[in-house]
């Protein structure tokens, strides 16, 4: 039966009128972040169980497959973890929090259906489904950190995003232009025809845009520090992790209908990772606010993303895919982290974090495998997913790209050991024991057995991320 197809989407979205049913007369939102709890780990456990699900839905526009499925399941898995560990939400006010589970949902639920649309306007709705929700998010955050703050973050995403949005729609306006249609299908084999045309490549570099914003690639980032700085701390945990999942999902499918005869793709993909990866570790490494410091080094975070997609190879899109998800898992340890250290939602300083391991082991474990992995230290999962997309790079002979890559691996190795330190080796004299409960520290521990296993074990989960790109070629 073909809705089956549609059940986790359908489960978000019955989900989302209920919790609008709540916001009505749910005046503390516990109801609210239950039900939003029990979606997501409803619509994760309908994922895991239909991963093999595959068919076409509504006229051919969505497609559901063994890649979308995967990328749905970890955008679940991921929502459900911020409502798990942000479930105090120490700094939303709490006549709104309904409000803020009820957009959560509806952002996670666009992006599950941005990674299966296959045709442009559905892609395009979705997007905005996901983008607006988002934009909503951002300034709910109590008065008691400042209004300026949340609500200059808040103009500026949206001013960011409704430009790239903008340039997004003006490409796949010259894409429907020179092929006719608005199908991937029947549009990729138009394309490799055309892709030597400035028409084509236009179209395509500006439909990436869109995603690349999402991705938070340079020079599309200009937003990312202040709305980290500005939202509240689980909102910002959601924005630096989940949509890049979605980002990432159909910049794969874009960059496939450019081919590897797309060579000023490639060559505006090399430099766009470049300059991502110095920006990024060179601004973190001045960063004290812990958030900022992350929201940078997502930066250079997506450009090693960038490598897998450059090689044109079915190898290189699974490896994006492998780094992507490691990295949802490293950033929701880190995250995890901050939201337990701040008291009353303030934004934590990397000084806030000193002498943590005797004020509480767990979060400090938690933090030093979140920031060891994505450093690129073994044997965790960020070692294995920047090893890899470096010997990818490689083999497509960006030997330049992956000399510099190398150099930012060690610049980034600096900022995140300096966190480390400050938890691990400086005394916690004036910082109070930190009191966490059973779900956090189980949390804790599932999130640092994923980083290790994904870690120790890559060659498993990257021929699951493989046979996912194969069911899209």
């Amino acid at each position: 039966m073909k809705l089956m197809l549609f059940a986790p989407e359908l489960l978000l979205l019955l989900g989302s009128l209920l919790i609008f049913l709540f916001s009505l007369s749910d005046s503390d939102g516990k109801n609210a972040k239950n039900a939003s709890i029990a979606v997501g780990a409803g619509a994760a456990i309908l994922l895991f169980t239909g991963l093999n699900n595959s068919g076409d839905l509504f006229l051919g526009a969505y497609r559901v497959d063994l890649f979308s499925q995967l990328f749905k399941l970890m955008i679940c898995l991921g929502m459900t973890a911020v409502l798990i560990f942000g479930r105090e939400l120490k700094d939303i006010d709490l006549e709104v929090r309904p409000e803020y589970y009820l957009f959560l949902i509806l952002s996670s639920l666009g992006l599950m259906m941005l990674v299966s649309s296959i045709e442009l306007i559905t892609l395009f709705v979705a997007l905005e489904l996901s983008s607006f929700s988002l934009y909503i998010l951002v300034p709910m955050r109590s008065e008691n950190h400042g209004v300026r703050s949340q609500m200059e973050a808040a103009a500026k995403y949206i001013l960011f995003g409704v430009t790239a949005t903008g340039i997004m729609l003006f490409g796949m306006s010259y894409l429907f232009g020179i092929t006719g249609t608005t199908y991937f299908v029947q549009m990729v084999p138009k394309l490799a025809e055309l892709i030597t045309e400035p028409a084509a490549i236009a179209g395509i570099a500006m439909v990436m845009c869109g995603f690349l914003f999402k991705l938070a690639v340079f020079p599309f980032h200009f937003w990312v520090p202040d709305v980290y700085e500005g939202a509240s701390n689980e909102t910002t945990a959601f924005i630096a992790s989940i949509p890049k999942l979605g980002a990432v999902a159909i910049l794969i499918r874009v960059v496939m209908m450019a081919a590897p005869d797309g060579t000023a793709i490639v060559d505006m993909m090399v430099v766009l990772a470049i300059c991502s990866m110095f920006y990024g570790n060179l601004s973190a490494l001045v960063q004290t606010d812990i958030k900022r410091m992350l929201g940078f080094s997502g930066i250079a975070h997506a450009g090693f993303v960038l490598l897998g997609l450059l090689t044109f190879k079915e190898l290189g899109y699974a490896t994006s895919m492998y780094y992507i998800f490691g990295y949802l898992v490293m950033n929701l340890a880190c995250f995890l982290v901050i939201c337990k250290v701040s008291k009353s939602g303030e934004n934590v300083t990397v000084k806030d974090l000193t002498g943590l391991h005797k004020r509480s082991p767990v979060l400090a474990f938690t933090m030093a495998v979140g920031m060891l992995a994505l450093a690129g230290i073994p044997p965790f999962v960020g070692f294995m997913g920047k090893f890899m997309l470096l010997a990818g790079a490689l083999k497509a002979g960006q030997l330049t790209l992956v000399i510099l890559a190398a150099l930012n691996t060690a610049i980034a190795i600096f900022y995140y050991l300096s966190v480390v330190k400050v938890a691990y080796c400086d005394n916690p004299e004036g910082h109070s024991d930190l009191d966490v409960d059973f779900a956090t520290k189980a949390l804790s521990v599932v999130l640092v057995i994923a980083i290790i296993v994904m870690g120790v074990m890559p060659t498993q989960v990257l021929a699951i991320a493989t046979s996912a790109v194969q069911s899209i070629m």
